[in-house]
């Protein structure tokens, strides 16, 4: 695992807002590539448009491959994904741009699934603009649980501060009650405790569990699902070994910083994680758990507002890349350790040590 050169698919996001901008940014320090070799999924002339905006990116150039194969190590690679004549229009929302999107995301996770990437990172899309009768999906969560054959993904919301894992993601307020059961709290609390385990490195995670309505339901007067769904699934998920907690108040949970006694918390709903996450973590990453592959994004969106401007923050889009290589290392490091348990010990004991030396139990 030391020798090998990480490398990182990124795919450029919606080429109206500043997903350019931060991932140009975040490729300018020629230090990155003796990390990590990046290789970008988008458009050659979108990237020179952006970059010519962008100060201290003069020298900066992308080495343009036709595929991962052909990566330069040494260089910020670039795959074109679109036509050349695609029209750029910053802060801008059109049917084009979601188009190349979609085509950057297909063609990135179609060389992640054949092994030609080790990681994605995801820049911003526009889940309205992205819609076409290819790409019926309401974000990158959705649509890579798809791609990974329709398994149960869990967008997680990551930092050095805390971890905040969601139950129900990109669905109206109004269907949220109608999202939450036992079954999928104690699911989603399995795979949150496999990922803290997994890719982070937590030995034996204690979860958080935020109750959905104000006060935790004062017992049944604001609302009944955490006395008849909430509390009885954090039971069941303690029954089967996860330390698991809760429900608490979000609100007093924040105000008491009571997420530092904790490895993760599981939120009901999207803003209800979100909204806190982001104040206490404002270069935080978006990460996708539950997956046979790692993708992690920026924590914010397109932001049209400044597309173009050259004063696009990019410290969240670094952090996303950081967050996958060492995501990456940890399953790499968790698979070794867990390979053949056997042999390793015999190994680590340097003793000839066979099967039949080990004490025998008896069937009595």
């Amino acid at each position: 695992m030391s020798e090998h050169k990480i490398k990182v698919g990124i795919t450029h996001g919606d080429i109206n807002g500043i997903g350019y901008e931060i991932i140009i940014k975040a490729l300018c320090d020629p230090r990155v590539v003796e990390l990590f070799t990046p290789v970008v999924y988008g458009s050659a002339r979108a990237a020179s448009f952006y970059r010519k905006g962008i100060e201290g990116a003069e020298n900066f150039s992308f080495n343009l491959v036709a595929s991962p194969r052909e990566a330069n190590p040494k260089r910020a690679n670039l795959i074109n994904c679109v036509d050349d004549n695609i029209r750029i229009e910053p802060g801008t929302s059109t049917p084009e741009a979601g188009a190349a999107s979609a085509a950057a995301l297909n063609a990135a996770v179609a060389d992640l699934k054949a092994g030609l990437i080790d990681v994605l990172v995801t820049a911003p899309i526009n889940k309205e603009n992205v819609q076409s009768d290819a790409f019926r999906f309401t974000g990158h969560t959705e649509f890579l649980a798809a791609a990974a054959g329709g398994r149960q993904p869990l967008m997680m919301m990551i930092s050095d501060t805390l971890k905040v894992g969601l139950l129900t993601i990109h669905i109206p307020v109004s269907e949220v009650a109608k999202g939450i059961t036992r079954e999928g709290i104690v699911s989603h609390l399995q795979e949150l405790r496999e990922s803290l385990i997994r890719d982070f490195g937590v030995v034996e995670p204690r979860i958080a569990v935020l109750a959905l309505n104000p006060h935790a339901g004062d017992g049944g007067l604001l609302g009944p699902e955490e006395n008849e769904i909430i509390r009885p699934a954090v039971v069941e998920a303690s029954d089967k070994g996860i330390l698991a907690f809760g429900p608490f108040a979000a609100d007093g949970f924040f105000a008491a910083r009571s997420y530092l006694k904790y490895d993760a918390m599981l939120a009901m709903y999207h803003d209800q994680g979100l909204a806190p996450f982001k104040a206490l973590s404002p270069d935080g990453v978006n990460f996708t758990a539950g997956l046979p592959f790692i993708r992690t994004s920026p924590a914010h969106g397109v932001g049209y507002d400044i597309a173009g401007k050259g004063i696009a923050d990019e410290s969240s889009m670094r952090e996303a890349i950081y967050a996958a290589i060492d995501i990456f290392r940890n399953r790499c490091r968790r698979a070794e350790m867990t390979r053949r348990p056997l042999q390793r010990f015999e190994r680590d004991r340097g003793a000839d040590v066979s099967v039949n030396d080990l004490p025998q139990t008896s069937d009595n």
